[in-house]
């Protein structure tokens, strides 16, 4: 098995990219350097938010601007000298004999240093001041700097460019429910047209390609087929330089990876299945838009269909034939394009062979490539024993929405025509009985809406959860054990620059009541309601199995001073809790990151001196409010956790808005572990109410 890896991996290596991916460079061209060193993104990211905050809007903008400008030369650079050294020092498969394998790592090392060399080169420094923490990466491929941009360009009267970057960035943040109306108030005061918005990172294969279809639409068949061709090109030229990228620093899942002590071909096999995987899933990073969570469906194979009859409108047979059979390439059953190669190929002179007209050359060697990674994925899944199920990258019912799919002139009496569903996949059911109207269990507790009166599904709003006392000593004791980005790695504003985020969890509470950091009797009160809570929830939806915690989280929203003016961002995005939203599509895909497990959701308030905040229900399209709920002491709203309910928080624009949020699940597998330490130390004081009991618990244990 091993030895059938090892040859899989050298023949991939040795396997030329596509031609369509652009000529690479000549052997013998000597790399220019850049006049003076490239600043790092990320540094240049952090001066200017800075710059912004303190009001140097000029500032702000110059050094944003130069953030986007380093984070795409050094995208540029590392393709580019990739490409270099993959021509300067090419890989060869090791001879026979001892030592066979001394010429495969000679070639990989000289490869190695061609690349540093070549990177320092074009930088105009070493590389590794241009490694960035993931927060900024993340940043980065979110636009977040786009967001701190538009406002700066408004600070500064532009409004021409505060369109763009507002529009940029909502491109990849749909579900930003209030950016939509900012821009068409900056677009209105601009004087700008809905055609004239640009989104400055669009991906040319894809403008192109919705060029082509736009065209291919309205019978425009030569324009479209401009369009598409220039589209395929751009595609395989985003590939390489997606593919390229895969080929940095990996993030090891199982392991430190300092602190790894594997073998060499150990650890050679870990890094590279880690990278080829990445490069493996270009195909479906290239096929999906940006801010969407799912790709256009069988993205690639649609150029070579809407080209096959495209050409074929236009009278070049040959080009359509060549077409046809390279869409059969990726769906060698599809009928349908059988019969147009049969028909394409009754069409050809006399001269032509049709058996000598092949499928498109640039497509050949994209397929091979992409197979030869599948086999060996999978045989190195099986033989160093991780687990890996192949994505269906090309699925069938994608396909052109029009009457053409088979040309006239073929038999097509009684036949059907496929592919023409561009719909998704169904969105996730709920697998049990959906009941609601259960005891409340506890006196005082007022009952406010049910789902029907909320506009939704598995909804309730209860009021006089906690009394006016508890809220206040919870409000006090949250002051005491709060920690700024709790929860989310240390992020002081996760979800917004324009407010800071602190939270809590019940053992951190209890830890600290423990130790006299604040009363243990109010680190307390912060367990027994939450249970409190999670008995209401399992009564009211009349649950026939336990309902279990998920997560327990305190959390408090600080508006920042001096930044709400003209503020239409909110404090927590609109998204499901087990699921990912996906609101072009109508859709919320339970797959991971998302917390698939949760089954519900409550969040109760614990006060409403504060402006904003207000909690909403959406449409799946993260914009159509169908409900809207004013947070106050004792209000508690639950809901089931799946994408029946999105929801999200406006902003709170004066004040500290704080609450308990809980999460539940009905798999005890998914308990959450904090949750039972805590049942634990409870277990421990209730034993020990007389006297001290020295409780023994691990700051390390904590989230």
């Amino acid at each position: 098995m091993q030895e059938r890896i090892w040859a899989l991996l050298l023949l991939l290596l040795l396997l030329p990219p596509p031609l369509c991916g652009g000529p690479p460079d000549s052997p013998r061209q000597e790399l220019e350097p850049e006049r003076g060193p490239l600043q790092p993104f990320d540094l240049l990211y952090a001066s200017g938010v800075a710059a912004y905050y303190n009001g140097e809007y000029e500032q702000a903008v110059r050094d944003l601007e130069s953030a986007l400008l380093s984070h795409r030369r050094l995208r540029e650079v590392r393709t580019r000298c990739a490409r270099h050294c993959a021509v300067r020092r090419p890989l060869v498969p090791p001879g026979a004999g001892p030592g066979a394998e001394l010429p495969f790592f000679r070639a990989l090392l000289e490869r190695a240093r061609c690349y540093r060399s070549c990177e320092t080169q074009r930088l105009g420094g070493p590389a590794s001041r241009h490694r960035v923490s993931e927060d900024v990466r993340s940043d980065f491929q979110r636009r977040v700097p786009y967001n701190y941009l538009q406002r700066a360009y408004i600070k500064l009267n532009q409004l021409q460019k505060a369109v763009e970057a507002a529009h940029t960035f909502f491109m990849a943040n749909p579900e930003h429910m209030e950016m939509q109306q900012n821009i068409e108030n900056y677009r209105m005061m601009a004087g700008v047209e809905e055609f004239q918005l640009i989104d400055r990172e669009a991906k040319p294969h894809l403008e192109s390609y919705s060029a082509g279809v736009k065209h291919y639409e309205a019978d425009d068949f030569e324009v479209a087929i401009k369009y598409f061709e220039r589209a395929l090109r751009e595609y395989f030229s985003e590939d390489v330089e997606c593919r390229t990228l895969c080929e940095g620093p990996q993030r090891f899942e199982e392991y430190e990876y300092l602190g790894h002590k594997g073998g060499l071909y150990e650890t050679i096999a870990d890094h590279y299945m880690q990278v080829l995987v990445c490069q493996h899933e270009c195909v479906r990073e290239l096929a999906t838009r940006p801010g969407r969570l799912s790709p256009i469906e069988n993205f690639l194979p649609l150029h070579y269909d809407y080209l096959q009859f495209a050409y074929y409108r236009v009278g070049e047979y040959v080009k359509a034939l060549e077409c046809a059979k390279a869409y059969l390439l990726f769906h060698p059953d599809d009928e349908d394009v059988q019969d147009n190669v049969d028909y394409y190929e009754s069409l050809l002179d006399d001269s032509i062979d049709p058996e000598s007209i092949e499928a498109r050359e640039d497509l050949i060697m994209f397929v091979k490539r992409h197979k030869l990674e599948s086999e060996l994925i999978k045989s190195a899944a099986e033989g160093l024993g991780f687990s890996y199920t192949e994505p269906n990258y090309w699925i069938r019912y994608g396909g052109r929405q029009d009457e053409n799919r088979v040309p006239s002139g073929v038999n097509v009496e009684g036949a059907e025509v496929h592919g023409l569903s561009m719909g998704k996949k169904s969105s996730p059911k709920i697998d049990r009985d959906l009941r609601e109207g259960g005891p409340l269990l506890y006196e005082n507790i007022t009952f406010v809406y049910n789902s029907e009166q909320l506009n939704g599904t598995q909804r309730v709003l209860l009021d006089n959860v906690l009394s006016e006392e508890q809220c206040r000593e919870l409000h006090s004791v949250a002051s005491g054990i709060m920690l700024v980005g709790d929860g989310y790695r240390g992020k002081t504003s996760p979800h917004t620059p324009n407010e800071k985020f602190e939270g809590a969890t019940v053992l951190k509470a209890l830890k600290f009541g423990y130790e006299g950091r604040v009363p243990l009797k109010s680190a307390r009160l912060f367990y027994d309601i939450s249970e409190k809570a999670r008995k209401i929830v399992e009564s009211y939806f009349m649950l026939n199995s336990t309902l279990y915690f998920s997560y327990t989280h305190m959390v408090c929203r600080t508006a920042l001073s001096g930044q709400q003016d003209r503020r239409n961002d909110l404090s927590h995005p609109i998204h499901a809790d087990n699921c990912l939203l996906d609101p072009e599509a109508n859709e919320c895909w339970k797959e991971p990151p998302a917390y698939t497990f949760r089954d519900y959701s409550a969040l109760l308030y614990m006060n409403d001196d504060f402006e904003g905040g207000e909690f909403i229900f959406t449409e799946m399209d993260a914009k159509t409010v169908t409900a809207s709920i004013k947070p106050k002491c004792g209000r508690m709203i639950s809901f089931s956790s799946g994408g029946e309910n999105p929801h999200g928080v406006k902003a709170v624009t004066k004040g500290q808005r704080c609450a308990v949020a809980l999460w539940f699940t009905l798999n005890p597998l998914y308990r959450e572990l904090e949750r039972i330490k805590a049942d634990e130390v409870i277990a421990i004081l209730d034993q020990e109410q007389q006297g001290k009991h020295e409780l023994n618990i691990n700051p390390k244990d904590e989230l």
